[in-house]
């Protein structure tokens, strides 16, 4: 059923990177959700994994003294929308994390795992684009940091190099402070479904206007993007309906649409400007606001 030849258990970090550094064919499995299914589908033949579930630490999720939350890889997703620290300072995680799957699913996959994998359609990705989270990839020679929009190459294709295993993300202060966010998630079934597209929207207002707004749309193009054209919009105009309106259009331009089994090019670009729209008027609810007519 699985064509595996070998399985590594290492119980800390340094002991699986020189594993890893060792032999550099090992496949790294965290919650397994996504690996045992190409292994199933036979995508993955004579597979060596190096399973990194029984490392202390990994699944650590912390506020930091300097206001930094860390998010350790192996975090699942029911750890992460149960969490006290995501649900107080990052909501809309909690919402991305909640919407992933069935029960069963949330309390194996990973969110390290969940990004690896480079699927458009992961639904941390896009409240991790929001976040402007910072992923630390660790090797024998160090650690790299690195931004999460400049992770994804391709569909199915991230920047890990050789030797280098996901350890935490990190999430600083300044990006998440005085902000309210909202997460939407469309599928073609109401449950357990895959991702159409998802939304996230991360908003600084004063209740009259954008202070700031990042609006990030997953399973829109070959990898998850920041509507960028529609930040700039938004960027110091009042919140008003038709505001809002011109921030969706403008997020249709920043998304580059494509056609897809899951849907056609132009009913995706309408729900990234409804969703889009919907996700920044719950945002300002949430900071207490309303948008003026």
């Amino acid at each position: 059923m699985y064509d595996i030849t070998n399985i590594l258990e290492p119980k800390t970090i340094n002991e699986a990177l020189e594993m890893l550094s060792n032999n550099p064919r090992l496949k790294i499995i965290a919650g397994g959700t996504d690996v045992l299914i190409k292994l199933h589908h036979g995508a993955m033949e004579a597979v060596e994994l190096l399973s990194i579930r029984k490392i202390k630490g990994l699944d650590e999720i912390a506020l930091m003294e300097d206001g930094t939350i860390s998010i350790g890889a192996m975090a699942n997703f029911s750890e992460i929308f149960r969490n006290d620290t995501v649900n107080q300072y990052i909501p809309v995680l909690a919402e991305a994390a909640v919407s992933m799957g069935s029960p069963q699913i949330r309390n194996m996959a990973t969110i390290g795992g969940n990004v690896c994998n480079g699927a458009v359609s992961a639904d941390s990705a896009p409240a991790l684009f929001a976040l402007n989270a910072i992923l630390k990839l660790e090797s024998t020679t160090g650690a790299r940091m690195v931004p999460i929009e400049q992770f994804y190459s391709g569909p199915g294709k991230v920047k890990i190099e050789s030797g280098e295993i996901l350890t935490n993300f990190l999430i600083n202060k300044e990006e998440y402070e005085e902000t309210t966010g909202n997460y939407i998630k469309f599928s073609n079934r109401k449950a357990l479904d895959i991702s159409m597209l998802g939304v996230a929207v991360v908003c600084n207002s004063n209740w009259q206007r954008f202070n700031d707004l990042r609006i990030a749309i997953g399973v829109a193009g070959p990898t998850p993007i920041r509507c960028k054209e529609a930040e700039a919009y938004a960027r110091g105009k009042d919140i008003t309906e038709k505001t809002i309106e011109e921030i969706g259009l403008y997020a249709v331009k920043s998304s580059h649409a494509r056609d897809s089994w899951r849907g056609s090019k132009s009913y995706r670009e309408h729900l990234i400007e409804v969703l889009t729209q919907r996700a920044i008027k719950e945002a300002v609810k949430r900071a207490g606001g309303s948008k003026n007519e």
